[in-house]
């Protein structure tokens, strides 16, 4: 992860890149549909490290008008993906995930996250990292990587998934 512009992480077939507004040369995913409808979720690169953010919208919040604590697991799944993708190099899959959630955010606030892998093998852990604004959330997770899978079809052949 020395260089992360020379890295599959800038290459990947779904990375969009923002070109408006105050996201504008951020990167998002198109690919996951939770995370779409969920989000949406941005990250960029910052002095060789991930960072990673969204705004608080409506959706995003509780019956009490704070961000869902399911939003906040969401975006530090988000956040422990974007900053594994760089050493990833391909597809995986959350086998660990622990979250604390310490604080609030509200409607209109920027919610901002960061990590850091500790170990690049088979399994990536992700040292316990935060996400940060007003709200305190702690979360680290271990990463998978999987192969993709062929999957037989209704004819007999094999279906890439």
């Amino acid at each position: 992860m020395d260089d992360l512009t020379k890295s599959a992480f800038l290459n990947r077939p779904d990375l969009h890149v923002e070109t408006t507004g105050e996201f504008k040369g951020w990167r998002t995913w198109s690919r996951d549909n939770f995370e779409s409808h969920n989000g949406p979720f941005y990250h960029r690169m910052d002095d060789d490290r991930i960072r990673c953010a969204f705004w608080v919208e409506k959706k995003h919040l509780n019956g009490m008008s704070n961000v869902h604590g399911g939003a906040f697991m969401a975006f530090a799944d988000y956040c422990l993906f974007a900053t594994a993708a760089p050493v990833l190099q391909g597809p995986g899959v959350t086998v660990s995930f622990a979250c604390e959630l310490l604080d609030a955010a509200r409607d209109g606030e920027l919610v901002e996250g960061s990590g850091e892998i500790i170990r690049a093998g088979d399994d990536l852990p992700a040292r316990p990292a935060e996400i940060r604004r007003a709200a305190a959330v702690y979360f680290s997770g271990t990463i998978k990587r999987v192969k993709r899978r062929t999957l037989p079809t209704a004819s007999g052949g094999a279906k890439s998934k």
